[in-house]
């Protein structure tokens, strides 16, 4: 533990990798980094997993609004294609909302707004898009929050059709107001590239005294507005930061699990990696799994918060590891499939993400996914506070015994 500055160091350097979208050369850049980073903190070596994906590239953008052209940023994996049509503007994008205007969205381009993904009831922008094709819309906008900003993020679309989707900001979309003269009317324009690409898991194992292990993990890729800062250069300088502490005096028989730490890949791709990651287990090897932490945008608001996915069995002791740094961590027991933790749960492993600014509708973390999450967002304070409860939790999860390791898999639902 001499090494002061690595969090800082580690977190400066994945931000000078840029936003780290899945397939460019930034991403491809924080994943050789972080292959360097793993094996400096852990002291082990690092070990690649490549998987498959369908890669997905734009190669031309434009949005045309009464007035003329203005910024807009296509979602990952959006559908190419060339659209005229009246806008409808449906506020938040509730399902009350597509229900109201049923019988006047297909046809037309659906409009919403971009809400704070850390938050009960958030409604992610997968739903809506996924409403706005199924009510027959030609095309989707959604509006980020900030003044001046855009918002990226991913469609959700699959291999089907699908229609274009594009981030714009809050001022464009106020530019669709509807008037007594009736819609206004956009064209949208979106030329792409789909294509067989392959990205790279990254693990690190310290075996344990015992065959089952603790996963400590956070997400590489991000999107290139900004420098995907708090989501999720943050997480990953977590991550290694705490993983480098408990290394640093790893018992010479190992703890009674090992630690994986992993860097998953493609999670802004609807969790891929970790997916890809977990498929690949086998039945016995996924049981072996005791525990998934999961460091997502661990800074950006005041408070701390676990999204269990229904784990309510490690409730306990993540209140005691909050107890013991004088935290007050909130947990919200919901299933969330916001990151890498959902899959594992999916997969019958307790676990959870590690998030601030949980329900803050004014903190920072409101700004993820637009131009403004970058590194002067994100303290030197919070990435240590956070590690400092990333490194609690971990140490608790390695050494617990038998029965409370048990005990973590109680209350787990059935995700939807």
């Amino acid at each position: 533990m001499t090494d002061a500055r690595f969090i800082t160091r580690a977190f400066e350097a994945i931000c000078d990798c840029g936003g780290r979208l899945c397939g460019t050369e930034s991403e491809r850049a924080a994943t050789a980094l972080l292959h360097d980073l793993g094996a400096e903190a852990a002291g082990a070596p690092v070990r690649a997993e490549p998987f498959a994906y369908r890669g997905w590239r734009p190669l031309s953008c434009a949005l045309e609004t009464p007035a003329g052209p203005v910024p807009a940023h296509p979602l990952v994996r959006s559908a190419g294609g060339e659209v005229e049509a009246e806008v409808i503007d449906l506020g938040r994008g509730e399902p009350e909302s597509f229900a109201a205007h049923a019988d006047e969205i297909r046809g037309r381009i659906a409009l919403v707004r971009h809400e704070l993904m850390f938050n009960p009831g958030t409604l992610h922008r997968r739903i809506k898009y996924r409403a706005a094709v199924e009510a027959g819309a030609v095309g989707f906008l959604i509006a980020g929050p900030a003044a001046g900003g855009m918002v990226a993020g991913s469609s959700g679309r699959g291999d089907e059709p699908g229609i274009p989707a594009f981030g714009i900001s809050p001022e464009t979309a106020a530019a669709f107001a509807r008037t007594s003269a009736g819609r206004p009317v956009a064209r949208m324009s979106l030329e792409t590239e789909e294509f067989d690409a392959t990205a790279d898991n990254l693990f690190v194992d310290l075996p344990g005294a015992g065959p089952e292990t603790v996963v400590l993990c956070a997400h590489i890729d991000g999107h290139d507005l900004g420098e995907s800062a708090i989501d999720n250069a943050a997480g990953l300088a977590v991550a290694l930061e705490a993983a480098r502490r408990i290394a640093a005096d790893r018992p010479a028989g190992g703890w009674r699990r090992g630690l994986r730490l992993a860097f998953f890949n493609a999670e802004e791709w609807a969790l891929t990696g970790s997916a890809r990651h977990l498929d690949g287990l086998t039945a016995a090897e996924r049981a072996g799994i005791s525990l998934c932490v999961n460091i997502d945008s661990p800074v950006g608001g005041a408070g701390l918060a676990a999204l269990t996915c229904g784990a309510a069995g490690i409730e306990p002791m993540l209140l005691r590891a909050a107890e013991a740094r004088g935290e007050t961590l909130r947990l919200h027991r919901p299933f969330q499939a916001n990151s890498d933790h959902a899959n594992f749960a999916r997969a019958g492993i307790p676990g959870f993400r590690l998030v601030a600014g949980f329900g803050e509708h004014d903190a920072a973390a409101r700004l993820v996914l637009t131009p403004f999450d970058r590194r002067d967002l994100v303290s030197d304070a919070a990435l240590r506070r956070a590690a400092d409860l990333a490194e609690t939790i971990t140490r608790a999860a390695l050494d617990a015994n038998d029965a409370e390791a048990a005990s973590w898999r109680a209350g787990m639902i059935e995700a939807d």
